[in-house]
């Protein structure tokens, strides 16, 4: 005959020596005297505050990390043990571009006891920042917060007497600055042969200033260059739809419908000749193009918006892009390195987007662009050319444009008469 079964056989004697002890441990805490427990100190722990902009309580721990190359956020979330449910839920509330890292972005976030995500901070800027936060109900939310920086307007002009580069970081220019110079008067000026010693530039710029420290530099305001004694001024204007552009004091376009030149500060080494002597075949054959040369691998960009209509190996070009403008232009860049991975044949392209890179491919004696330009099917000096004008300020905003033309002028030539000894 069996015996009757005890519950506590399933239970562990570890398990039932330690309910012993509980109950033991309770039956101590009722007798105890009232007295006694009115000496015990009470100690409140403080819940997690709410994360805030630029104010964090002690209370909250903040862990971050540095995006590294080729990271996701679910990348990022597996190396420091957090939550995939987190990702779905995070890419399911913030928008596409939020959750897109770059690089030496510095992620930061917060967790509860169950190593959930509390809060997460996805920087932008030094201005601004994606960040996610839970509510009590558990969910996240997300927001867009952005901060106003001060921006301040600074002068500076110089004389060439090396380079445009060198002697506008003597003056204190920076040299994103200067590269944005160049482009503004790029379509008037050769900086590859027009530059002489002697030329000038003026222009006022922003600096960003963020808690009383520089975090960056702005648009250039109003801008003069002397190249050659040919004097030309440029004004930043922004329109009523937030579109910014440069024009001269008068309200025509900076920007010409082609770039001058598809590659920049290098030199020029063989020009549009058709009476050229070919370096290889040692013939009489037509120069039909511009060559530049440059080291291998130096970027190429398109000189005007476009349609790709060949990106591929052909004969002695070697690695040739061909752009169509419109129903009358059209480009060519030869002996490329590569092409950029973006640059297919049936696709478009901005003005200055770069679509290649210099090589020496095909019938090429050393690296260099070989850069032709046509009309109408028809080969042209693309030096010499006389570019078309882009838009200019409309009828509209031109009276606008004008009392703000006339402001910077002054600003300008005031910050010169102070400048001169």
């Amino acid at each position: 005959m069996s015996q009757a079964s005890s519950p506590l056989q399933y239970f562990p004697a570890t398990h039932i020596a330690g309910a012993v002890v509980l109950v033991l441990l309770v039956l101590f805490a009722l007798l105890w005297p009232v007295a006694e427990q009115q000496q015990v100190t009470s100690l409140t722990v403080p819940l997690p505050a709410t994360p805030s902009d630029g104010d964090v309580t002690e209370s909250v721990q903040w862990h971050s990390d540095k995006v590294r190359s080729g990271d996701s956020l679910s990348t990022l979330f597996t190396r420091n043990n957090l939550s995939a449910v987190d990702v779905i839920e995070i890419a399911s509330v913030a928008p596409k571009d939020a959750i897109r890292l770059y690089p030496g972005q510095q992620i930061r976030w917060t967790t509860d006891w169950e190593n959930r995500i509390t809060a997460i901070e996805l920087p932008i800027s030094p201005l601004a920042k994606h960040t996610l936060e839970r509510s009590a109900e558990g969910g996240l939310s997300y927001q867009l917060i952005e901060r106003d920086a001060e921006r301040v307007p600074r002068f500076a002009s110089a004389t060439i007497d090396n380079s445009l580069f060198l002697d506008g970081e003597r003056a204190g220019v920076p040299e994103s600055t200067l590269i944005e110079l160049a482009g503004i008067f790029g379509w008037d000026i050769d900086f590859a042969m027009d530059i002489r010693k002697g030329d000038s530039f003026s222009l006022i710029y922003d600096e960003i200033f963020l808690d009383g420290e520089k975090i960056g530099n702005g648009d250039i305001q109003v801008a003069r260059f002397v190249n050659q004694g040919r004097e030309i001024t440029a004004v930043r204007y922004e329109d009523k739809n937030g579109n910014a552009n440069y024009y001269t004091p008068d309200g025509i376009s900076m920007r010409k419908e082609f770039l001058r030149n598809p590659i920049d500060f290098f030199r020029i080494s063989s020009r549009f000749n058709l009476q050229r002597k070919h370096p290889i075949y040692n013939t009489i054959r037509a120069h039909k193009g511009t060559d530049y040369a440059a080291p291998t691998g130096t970027p190429v960009k398109a000189v005007g918006d476009g349609k790709v209509i060949y990106a591929s190996r052909k004969g002695t070009y070697g690695n040739l892009i061909i752009i169509k403008h419109n129903a009358r232009y059209e480009t060519r860049y030869a002996h490329l390195n590569a092409f950029n991975r973006s640059v297919k044949s049936g696709r478009y392209v901005k003005q200055g987007q770069v679509i290649g890179y210099v090589g020496s491919t095909g019938a090429a004696t050393g690296p260099h662009l070989h850069y032709e330009f046509r009309v109408d099917g028809v080969f042209r000096d693309s030096l010499k050319f006389a570019f078309p004008q882009a838009q200019s300020i409309s009828s509209a905003d031109k009276p606008a444009f004008l009392t703000r033309a006339k402001a910077m002028e002054t600003w300008l030539d005031g910050n010169l008469s102070g400048a001169r000894p």
